[in-house]
């Protein structure tokens, strides 16, 4: 069901329009009955008396051209034509001391028929005009001789019929907008109160001395009544929450708005809340809510984060100890691999030569992946501590770079390094940075065809270590760019997300900002990918100057 809505005048104009039009068709029917009484008198109407008559007639009917117009300056336009018509025709007839003289007060009559007080003021204004108008000509212009007596009452019985009937006219139609919109505005006003009274709070007024003015609407569950007009509001509350409430008082005169939840007066649960808000420097307006239904809510919600938070805990303890439990048989099988690999206890079969390097192989990529879901179980669980020391960022980067060199021979793939000749000492977890840039590495070769490049540079920035790792890659899909830096989420096709957990770039990310850093990607797809990764982690200021590095093609 669509709600109700009240029609005001100015939401009406085709009304406002049909009446003007009324009204100027009224005053063309007089001007035409009178012109019609002279003719049957056999008066005749020639010259200046002629022109004066259609000089009037011309007002209305530009009034019914106009009035369908939209643009504001229609009727100021109409009023103004009123003037000059009424000033010219008093000028033709003998000028102020004429006998339609009283022509002039046409701009009042139509401004009124219009039943806008603006326009009121306006109308005023262009009779008052007209008048001025109409002397000044008559002493400084030669008129025309008046009409002869019988014209000339004549005329002055038509001007007067016309401005009578004009101002008869206006003031019905004023009449009726005024009683329309009174009874608008009752009916607005009963429509007010009764969605007052119906909404589900109770809406209370204040002032500045914290006593009731005034209530509307239905009581709350539990608030019995109300103190009494110009009572103190706090006794809607115990005692002991009484100046709870007075301070959301002042806090509302003070700052604008203020709140307090509280208990009434039959209750020891504080469910009833008090929300004020001043609208003038000694008025405060505010309602009286029951919160129950949102306390509820509020509970539902902390227990579900409470289970969730639970949950989450347990997962992670869970995957660190199962992570814990199965690198140390891990470890043991890439040992007995690398023995059979040594040929230590003698040679093996030719058929069996191959699976030490495949068992090395397997294991060391099975406990990379254990290694990560450790990391992150820990960094989930905030377990992990960083083991801040000093040393060489380089020395760690070339450390990775040697690691992998032959995952990069063995995809096709140039890794290239850009270092500066000179130290970059770090305060820094020397195991977190081998994994940051091992990871990042690891990842840009993943998604890096055959014959393409990917470039590590490292640098000081003022007190930041700036690592940047590019690739001439497939790119990453914006879609997937937004998802990328949180845990086991995956980009690429079927076989590169098979390749891994989903953890690298999110270890990286955290492990980042537990050094106080941030990791940015920039990628399009098709144009290769950029993972910059800065951590504010140098030792003093002695690499200020390092921002131009070195180039050293490693493979």
């Amino acid at each position: 069901m669509k709600p109700e809505t009240i029609k005001t005048r100015s939401s009406t104009p085709g009304r406002a329009v049909v009446n003007l039009d009324w009204w100027n068709a009224a005053w063309l029917g007089a001007l035409a009955l009178s012109s019609g009484i002279l003719l049957v008198a056999s008066i005749p109407v020639t010259g200046a008396s002629l022109m004066a008559l259609l000089t009037m007639a011309a007002a209305p009917v530009v009034g019914l051209v106009t009035s369908r117009w939209t643009v504001s300056w229609a009727e100021p336009v109409v009023l103004w034509a009123w003037g000059l018509s009424a000033t010219t025709a008093v000028l033709l007839t003998g000028g102020v001391p004429g006998s339609v003289a009283v022509w002039l007060l046409a701009p009042l009559a139509a401004a009124s028929a219009m039943s806008r007080p603006a326009r009121l003021a306006l109308g005023v204004a262009v009779s008052l005009f007209s008048l001025g108008a109409a002397l000044l000509g008559g002493w400084a212009l030669a008129l025309p001789p008046s009409p002869d007596f019988l014209l000339a009452q004549m005329l002055g019985l038509t001007s007067l019929l016309t401005t009578s009937l004009g101002f008869g006219v206006a003031l019905i139609l004023l009449h009726r907008s005024l009683e329309t919109g009174r009874r608008q505005a009752d009916r607005a006003q009963s429509l007010l109160r009764q969605a007052v009274s119906e909404q589900p709070h109770l809406l209370v007024t204040v002032d500045a001395a914290g006593h009731l003015t005034g209530a509307w609407g239905r009581l709350p569950q539990g608030l019995v009544s109300l103190p009494a007009a110009n009572r103190a509001l706090s006794l809607i509350a115990t005692s002991t929450e009484q100046i709870g409430v007075e301070q959301a008082i002042a806090q509302a005169l003070a700052n604008g708005i203020g709140a307090v939840r509280f208990s009434p007066v039959i209750s020891d649960v504080p469910y009833l809340e008090l929300s004020l808000r001043r609208v003038s420097h000694a008025r405060l307006i505010g309602t009286i809510a029951d919160v129950r239904p949102q306390l509820a809510r509020e509970t539902q919600l902390e227990t579900a984060r409470a289970e969730a938070e639970a949950q989450n805990a347990g997962k992670s303890r869970f995957l660190a100890n199962m992570s814990h439990e199965l690198r140390t048989p891990l470890n043991a099988i890439m040992g007995f691999a690398d023995i059979m690999k040594q040929k230590l206890f003698g040679p093996l079969p030719d058929r069996y030569a191959d699976y030490p390097d495949l068992i090395h192989e397997s294991g060391a990529h099975l406990l990379e992946l254990i290694n990560d879901v450790l990391d992150m179980s820990k960094i989930e669980a905030d377990r992990f501590e960083l083991n801040r020391e000093e040393f060489d960022a380089r020395e760690a980067l070339n450390a990775v770079l040697r690691l992998m060199h032959g995952q990069a021979d063995r995809a096709g793939v140039h890794l290239r390094a850009q270092i500066p000749a000179d130290p970059i000492e770090v305060v820094a977890d020397r195991r977190a940075l081998k994994q940051i840039a091992l990871n990042l590495i690891s990842n840009a070769l993943k998604f890096t065809p055959k014959d393409g490049s990917v470039t590590v540079s490292m640098r000081g920035l003022g007190p930041s270590l700036e690592v940047l790792v590019t690739d001439t890659g497939s790119g990453i899909a914006k879609v997937d760019l937004e998802r990328l830096g949180r845990p086991y989420e995956q980009a690429g096709d079927t076989v590169q997300r098979a390749a891994g957990t989903g953890l690298g770039l999110s270890l990286v990310r955290a492990l980042t900002e537990l050094h106080g850093g941030e990791m940015v990607i920039e990628s399009q797809l098709g144009q290769g990918t950029a993972v910059t990764v800065t951590m504010p982690v140098i030792s003093g200021m002695s690499s200020v100057t390092r921002e131009t590095p070195s180039a050293t093609v490693l493979h």
